[in-house]
């Protein structure tokens, strides 16, 4: 059977995008920004994004391109008889335990535009958003059918194919995203007080400089935002041609997500600097603050119906390529069409994320990791351990387990002294760098 491919570089460009670019940079950037200080966090994320995320997005390009097969074949195709298709086995269950979290609050986004579409938000309502997100959050019910359509969604997407699903939807969504996402900022900008907000992300607080926390979360979202260490790009990468070239999509990929996440920055926080809201509203900034704002201003709902437009786009996309990972290794292994494969993933990261919704309601009462809820301990494990660990581990065998040769032809980078900094940084510094930072979550804990 011939291996399907990306129809076109954009193509494999708007998707890996599409895949960096979801609430990562929308939901998760807006409170951890948030609660580590704006600018200072901004600035270190971006150092992690420019010094190592690209670097490593790199490496993890060449072991798919290299491969040819999902993130467990890859590597027992490039290194049979090791123990190294764990790297990949644990991308798989990275990509499906972020999907089960990732769904439910998608689907929290998908309900608001639902209500937003209808007119129900376009005012207060009684009690508060607040409180309205709380009631409806720890139902049992209504949270469930709108994961369960939002799974559906991208269930429908990934069956048809990478060129015909995947490729299609985000020839569409992306430059629509991009639009839409400027708009917002624009508008934002003419907020009273806009100012203050921009000035909170983009002046830093130099003495946060000394605070750890705020490396480790900006590390933690840097390789959430790029999706690195679940394989999802190893996985997309394996369906480009031979004549597709790595470096210049990889920087362009890089350097766009973090455009994304800047400017979903300002689309956030001059608004809630000019209501006097708190900046360290947390994960429910986007479902309380944000909305409370909205019915505040003139044609605030038509302002809420881009808003959650967007987030829902951004989630879709995102959503598309972390079920790809099982889907691409079930599909193989089980010899199961791409249809059934596509069911029974969706049916598993739906069934997770039951009770990551219900960890809202009936299960409010189950910790995993110290007092943190289901969502919040999975949200936590992967950002901080699962992600920077296949990042690390993806870097030790592209600089460790290859030799010099072989990383820097399957990097494909044609200038010598890039060849040797790209090396040197996947060799020596991203590997001691992730594992210090994780080391020190550990143990501030």
């Amino acid at each position: 059977m011939k291996k399907d491919e990306w129809k076109s570089r954009l193509g494999f460009m708007l998707a890996a995008m599409g895949s960096a670019v979801g609430l990562g940079n929308i939901w998760r950037f807006s409170y951890v920004a948030g609660e580590n200080g704006g600018a200072t966090f901004l600035l270190i994320y971006i150092f992690f994004i420019l010094a190592f995320g690209i670097p490593l997005l790199l490496a993890e390009f060449s072991v798919g391109k290299a491969g040819k097969k999902d993130a467990v074949g890859s590597f027992m195709r490039l290194a049979p008889g090791t123990k190294w298709h764990w790297t990949g086995v644990m991308g798989v269950i990275g990509g499906t335990l972020i999907l089960s979290f990732y769904s439910v609050v998608s689907g929290w986004s998908l309900y608001y535009l639902f209500h937003y579409l209808i007119g129900d938000f376009w005012t207060e309502p009684t009690g508060g958003f607040g409180q309205g997100f709380e009631d409806w959050t720890s139902s049992t019910w209504g949270p469930l059918i709108w994961q369960f359509l939002f799974m559906v969604a991208v269930v429908f997407v990934v069956i048809r194919g990478i060129k015909r699903g995947i490729e299609r939807a985000n020839l569409i969504a992306m430059p629509a995203l991009a639009i839409l996402m400027v708009v917002l900022a624009v508008y934002s900008l003419t907020l009273d007080g806009a100012s203050e907000g921009l000035a909170f992300l983009f002046t830093p607080d130099w003495s946060q400089l000394s605070n750890p926390q705020v490396y480790l979360a900006a590390m933690g979202q840097a390789f959430f935002s790029l999706s690195l260490g679940i394989s999802g790009m190893l996985t997309y990468a394996s369906y480009l041609k031979s004549k597709d070239r790595l470096p210049a999509a990889t920087v362009g990929i890089g350097v766009m997500d973090t455009v994304f996440a800047i400017i979903a920055g300002i689309v956030i926080f001059p608004a809630v600097f000019s209501f006097g809201v708190d900046v360290q509203s947390g994960p429910k900034l986007v479902f309380i603050t944000l909305p409370s704002i909205f019915a505040s201003i003139p044609a605030g709902g038509l302002v809420g119906i881009a808003f959650f437009v967007l987030l829902v786009m951004a989630a879709y996309s995102s959503a598309l390529s972390m079920l790809e990972i099982p889907v691409a290794y079930f599909h193989r292994t089980l010899g199961l069409s791409r249809r059934a494969a596509s069911i029974l993933c969706g049916s598993v990261i739906f069934a997770i994320g039951i009770t990551v919704s219900l960890g809202h309601g009936v299960l409010s009462h189950v910790t995993i990791v110290g007092d943190k809820g289901i969502l919040d301990s999975i949200d936590y494990v992967t950002g901080n351990f699962i992600l920077p660990l296949g990042a690390m581990l993806i870097a030790i065998f592209v600089g460790w387990y290859w030799t010099r040769d072989q990383a820097i032809k399957n990097s494909e980078i044609n200038n010598h002294s890039l060849q040797s900094i790209w090396y040197f940084i996947v060799r020596y510094i991203a590997p001691v760098v992730v594992l210090v930072v994780a080391l020190t979550s550990i143990f501030s804990k």
